[in-house]
């Protein structure tokens, strides 16, 4: 493999999951990302991808190790790619407090400094993440996402901003309108400026309104999560795609929080879907 070294590599459900760094130059830095491949790459199949983006103070293990993804993506032959959550090491830009900084990249392009430095991680996800994939691992080019909490906001934006470019996106929990709420009015402050109308290309609710492509949005929501009403507002996107007609599947699932353990539950509900509209 080039521009990569393999950090971990344990046998799984009759595949493996890896842990690979490797040089990030969008981002100038290294980068760790989490890599399932699954018994299927073994035969020499060219497999589909589904890329994972997870949420604030996250790193690639958060889901690697406890979403219990790799089950699912054994039967049903996807890979499953999670990067971290934003740049990371010496001469990068950081703050105080969990929700800015390392562990915060919120998927943007900043463009504020000292942020835009190193804080391009819709680049990374969008174009350089998948280059190397595609180059190193046996993936055919046939892609999906998701993610959860801030990783769900970054799934719904780069599918929406990418018409063609995934054939499915989904979200655990997502931050829908980060425009409306304290963790994404700080965070694109800090990365975007004070210019609202910037913001705007980042925001889901914003983005469906003018949606080229209406690919379907599936959105997985704990009714007892602690971020409902204050950072998450489902709601919210629910009426935007109301009104611009984009199909939206909205669960709310009484009882479940904000944690793993949600994700857990209906990981594999997420899996077989974009299985199955990367086989269409």
């Amino acid at each position: 493999m080039s521009n990569t070294e393999r950090l971990e590599h344990r046998a799984c459900f009759g595949g493996w999951q890896d842990v690979h760094r490797h040089r990030s130059e969008v981002l100038g830095c290294d980068m760790t990302v989490g890599v399932y491949l699954p018994p299927q790459a073994k035969a020499g199949a060219r497999l589909p991808v589904l890329y994972w983006l997870s949420g604030l103070t996250c790193t690639e293990q958060n889901f690697i190790t406890k979403a219990g993804a790799q089950r699912y993506a054994a039967e049903h032959g996807v890979i499953v790619v999670a990067p971290d959550t934003s740049p990371r090491g010496e001469g990068v830009a950081d703050a105080d407090g969990y929700d800015l900084g390392q562990g915060a990249g919120f998927y943007v392009n900043a463009t504020q400094a000292p942020w835009s430095a190193h804080y391009r991680m819709y680049d990374y996800v969008v174009q350089e993440l998948p280059a190397w994939v595609e180059a190193n691992f046996p993936a055919s080019g046939v892609r999906a996402i998701s993610g959860h909490s801030m990783g769900g906001h970054g799934a719904l934006v780069v599918a929406l901003r990418n018409p063609g470019r995934y054939r499915s996106v989904s979200a655990f929990s997502p931050i829908v309108a980060p425009s409306q709420v304290p963790w994404g009015e700080k965070a694109f402050s800090a990365y975007l400026g004070e210019d609202r109308e910037a913001w705007k290309q980042y925001d889901a609710t914003e983005l469906v309104k003018q949606a080229g492509e209406k690919l379907p949005l599936l959105v997985d929501q704990g009714g007892g999560d602690e971020f409902l009403e204050g950072q998450l507002r489902p709601q919210l996107l629910q009426a935007a795609c109301e009104d611009a007609g984009h199909p939206l599947d909205l669960r709310i699932h009484p009882g479940y929080d904000h944690s793993y353990y949600f994700i857990a539950s209906f990981i594999g509900r997420h899996i077989a879907h974009h299985a199955a509209a990367m086989a269409a």
